[in-house]
């Protein structure tokens, strides 16, 4: 797990490195951007057994989708969910982009269509909300500092009802501060911060706090077999089953979860108030990839708004319908459009200075 917790520039610099080193690297990794980018062969562990495919992580999409085809006879919830993937791979540029503009024009249609749509087993789903209004969340010219630290100065932003908004910057450069802004736990020393009126809240922080001496049932479902998810009835087991809690695991203790246990706890616990609105902070923190793409799926489908703090580029990629950029010294950017298209207008703004790190002067290593 070489990427947990780095920022984009930290990871880009890794990536380079790896691509001139001389030797071998072996890397456990749930980072698919850093997969695409570097892996020449990728050795899947399955149900007891080591699959090796050559190729990156795009290729070895197209090659698990064909070997699950030829183990299912039906398509299952996974295999489609695999297709999605590879489709949004496949896909121009251009063509991404459309869909996320489609993704806000039709906001209405998704809401709708999400009242009707059932619960589906062994996939995470995030309960139909109350609707949101046309007023979301709107900053105008924020400002805030920690003594002489200045986190931004004059940042401007509209949530769009039905957007997926991704949040990408350095450490430490007041992008968990906003969430705390937003769910009115931290102040702002400048500018306006309006909530829409319409706006129900759901924040997963990054503090993860659990009754350790649960297990992962009673954490959840408070003891009750039938919970509320949303503005539904649902099976308490049936619901972890969605995180991928399935069994005996439902009886685990928190304090022996893993770290991407308890995320997906975390994420179980919060998704099932029904809030139209979701902040999440480092949601892909520790998650393998089949909970990935599931989370992803979950939020494409999400018929509402959603602002994620996230390192995880193949993750934004995916799912964000804008960024906005916490950039260094106080600067941010919001921008219209995937974390890709981001990127290559980051590189036309700041030219070769783009691929330069600016926080730490890196050393080239020199191999023996």
């Amino acid at each position: 797990e070489p990427t947990n917790h780095l920022d984009a520039e930290s990871v880009a610099w890794l990536e380079r490195y790896l691509a001139e080193f001389p030797g071998t690297v072996v890397a456990v990794t749930h980072d698919r951007y850093f997969l695409d980018n570097v892996a020449g062969w990728i050795l899947e562990l399955d149900r007891g057994a080591g699959i090796p495919y050559e190729g990156n992580y795009s290729a070895w999409l197209d090659q698990k989708r064909t070997r699950l085809a030829t183990e299912e006879k039906q398509a299952s919830a996974r295999q489609r969910s695999l297709e999605r993937e590879l489709e949004w791979v496949r896909m121009s540029p251009r063509a991404r982009q459309t869909k996320s503009k489609a993704r806000i024009q039709k906001y209405e249609e998704l809401a709708t269509a999400a009242e009707g749509e059932k619960v589906m087993q062994n996939e995470i789903v995030i309960p139909p909300p109350a609707r949101l209004g046309n007023d979301v969340v709107i900053a105008k010219s924020l400002k805030k500092a920690y003594g002489e630290k200045v986190l931004f100065d004059d940042l401007s932003f509209s949530l769009p009802r039905g957007g997926i908004v991704g949040i990408i910057g350095p450490n430490g450069a007041g992008k968990t501060t906003l969430f705390r802004m937003i769910a009115e736990k931290e102040k702002a020393d400048g500018g306006s911060l309006t909530i829409g009126d319409t706006v129900q809240l759901a924040y997963l922080d990054q503090t993860r706090e659990f009754n350790d001496a649960n297990t992962v049932y009673k954490e959840v479902s408070e003891g009750n077999d039938v919970i509320m998810v949303g503005k539904r009835e649902m099976q308490a087991r049936a619901y972890l089953a969605q995180f991928n809690f399935k069994g005996p695991d439902q009886q685990k203790k928190v304090k022996d979860l893993s770290g991407g246990e308890r995320n997906r706890l975390h994420l179980a616990k919060l998704l099932k108030s029904g809030g139209n609105l979701l902040l999440l902070d480092e949601p892909t923190n520790d998650l393998d990839v089949d909970t990935l793409r599931a989370l992803e799926e979950a939020l494409i489908g999400f018929p509402g708004c959603a602002v994620v703090i996230s390192h995880d580029r193949w993750f934004l990629d995916r799912i964000a319908t804008h960024i906005l950029a916490f950039e260094g010294n106080s600067e941010t950017v919001w921008f219209e459009g995937s974390y890709r298209d981001y990127a290559e207008d980051f590189k036309r703004r700041k030219g070769a200075d783009a691929d330069r790190p600016h926080r730490i002067a890196y050393r080239k290593l020199v191999h023996k």
